[in-house]
C-alpha cells in the first residue's frame, strides 16, 4: 500500500472524473492521497474534498508564487483551517526563483509564517523549492535554531549538497515523476543516498507524469511508477519500498 503525499485534486482537470481517478488509485494500492491547497480558495476546496472522500487528507497553505495575490486575511483563514482534523500538514510553502510572480522577500516572510503555523498546530510543513535551494536551506537553518524541523521537501530535485543539508536538519525528501525522466540520472544518484527512513513518494498530480506516461495528465495511481523506480535504485522490491515510504508518512504526519 502506497500513500501519494502530494496531489492537487481540486484542479480543474479533475472536475469531471475525480471518482474514477480515486478508484484507479485504489486499484493500484494507493490507500491515501494528500490534496494540497495553494491559495485560500484552493485550500478550502482541498479541505472539502478531504471531508467528502475518506481516501483523502488536506494540506493548506499559500504557495510562494501566490503570496503576492493573497488578501490581508487569507493567512488567518488558512491558519483556522489548519486545525481541522482532516488537515495533515501546512503548505505548500517555500521559495521560487523560476517564476517572477511574487517578491522574493515576501516569499521568505510567508515561508517563516508557515513554519511557525506548523509548530502552532503541531503538523508538518511541505516545502516547494524551485531554483532556490540555497535560499530554502538558509531559511530552514534559521528556523532550526528555534525548534527542530518537521517537514518535507516536496518533489525533491536538488543536488547532493542540498539533500545532505536538508537531511541534516531532519527534513524528509519526497520524490515525484521527475525521478523517472531519462535526463535525470543525477537526481537518481541523489535518491540512492537518502536514508530509507526519510523517503516519501508523490505524484504532484496533475503535473510531472512519470515515464512511461509523460505528456499525459498525471494522477495518484501513477505514483506506483515513481515508487518502482525508487525501489530499483535502492535494490528493494516494490513491496519493501512501499512499506518504508508508507511507514515514514504515517510517522511524520501522525496518521492513525
Amino acid at each position: 500500500m502506497l500513500i501519494d503525499t502530494h496531489a492537487h485534486l481540486d484542479e480543474q482537470s479533475f472536475e469531471t472524473d475525480l471518482e474514477a481517478v480515486l478508484q484507479r488509485a485504489r486499484e493500484q494500492g494507493i490507500e491515501m492521497i494528500f490534496t494540497i491547497g495553494v491559495t485560500a480558495p484552493s485550500c478550502q476546496a482541498a479541505l472539502l474534498l478531504a471531508k467528502t472522500h475518506p481516501q483523502l487528507r488536506a494540506v493548506v497553505g499559500i504557495q510562494p508564487n501566490y503570496v503576492a495575490q493573497a488578501q490581508a486575511d487569507d493567512f488567518d483563514f488558512i491558519a483556522a483551517l489548519a486545525s481541522d482534523p482532516h488537515v495533515v500538514a501546512v503548505g505548500e510553502t517555500g521559495l521560487d526563483r523560476y517564476w517572477d510572480t511574487s517578491p522574493f522577500a515576501l516569499q521568505q516572510e510567508f515561508f517563516h509564517r508557515h513554519i511557525e503555523l506548523s509548530r502552532r498546530v503541531d503538523k508538518p510543513f511541505i516545502v516547494h523549492c524551485r531554483e532556490a535551494d540555497a535560499d530554502v536551506v538558509a531559511v530552514l537553518r534559521e528556523e532550526a535554531k528555534i525548534a527542530p524541523l518537521r517537514g518535507v521537501m516536496h518533489s525533491f530535485c536538488g543536488d547532493q549538497a542540498t539533500a545532505d543539508a536538508c537531511l541534516e536538519l531532519g527534513m524528509y525528501l519526497s520524490f515525484a515523476g521527475m525521478l523517472t525522466f531519462k535526463s535525470n540520472q543525477a537526481l537518481r544518484d541523489v535518491a540512492k543516498t537518502v536514508p530509507v527512513d526519510h523517503l516519501l513518494v508523490e505524484t504532484d498530480s496533475p503535473y510531472l507524469s512519470p515515464v512511461p506516461l509523460r505528456g499525459k495528465r498525471n494522477e495518484p495511481a501513477n505514483v506506483i511508477h515513481t515508487a518502482r523506480c525508487l525501489a530499483e535504485l535502492r535494490g528493494l522490491s516494490l513491496e519493501e519500498l512501499a512499506q518504508h515510504t508508507t511507514a515514514n508518512t504515517r510517522r511524520l504526519f501522525q496518521l492513525d
